[in-house]
């Protein structure tokens, strides 16, 4: 399989298998010869802060009791950043959290928080393979698009 149809296969089972949703291809359409990676630089770009907020979402979960609307409001952003990149399944871990956040349901919290790390882990080693593969399949043929 050449790397342009494997980088296509790879792209579609992202959204077959839920873990991304329309907003990544809307990023992708903003994407052009000027700003040829400008999807990677922009969820690069959510990993390096959301790095941050899960730090001080971990360092909230650790104080007892739990400040409920704290993590609500690092929730908040968090999932913001991950809607804006159409990270799915990480989107909907969020909303979750958020919802027990509301509830005061530590527990929900607690295992929500873990499911959200992994969905965010896998999601992140199968865009960084992604990006690479689409790297090496070189710059799309754009002699279609009119000039």
């Amino acid at each position: 399989m050449d790397l342009k149809r494997q980088a296509a296969y790879m792209r579609k089972s992202l959204f077959d298998q839920g873990y991304l949703d329309e907003q990544f291809i809307q990023l992708e359409d903003l994407q052009d010869d000027v700003n040829p990676n400008f999807v990677e630089e922009v969820v690069t770009l959510f990993y390096k802060d959301s790095a941050r907020l899960i730090l001080n979402i971990e360092q909230a979960m650790e104080r007892s009791p739990l400040d409920f609307n704290k993590l609500d409001t690092y929730m908040h952003q968090f999932k913001g950043s991950s809607s804006s990149i159409g990270a799915r399944k990480v989107k909907s871990e969020a909303t979750q959290f958020r919802e027990f956040c509301k509830a005061g349901n530590a527990e929900g919290c607690m295992k929500t928080f873990q499911q959200l790390k992994r969905e965010y882990t896998t999601l992140k080693k199968k865009l960084e393979t992604y990006f690479q593969v689409v790297r090496q399949a070189g710059p799309a043929e754009t002699a279609c698009r009119p000039k």
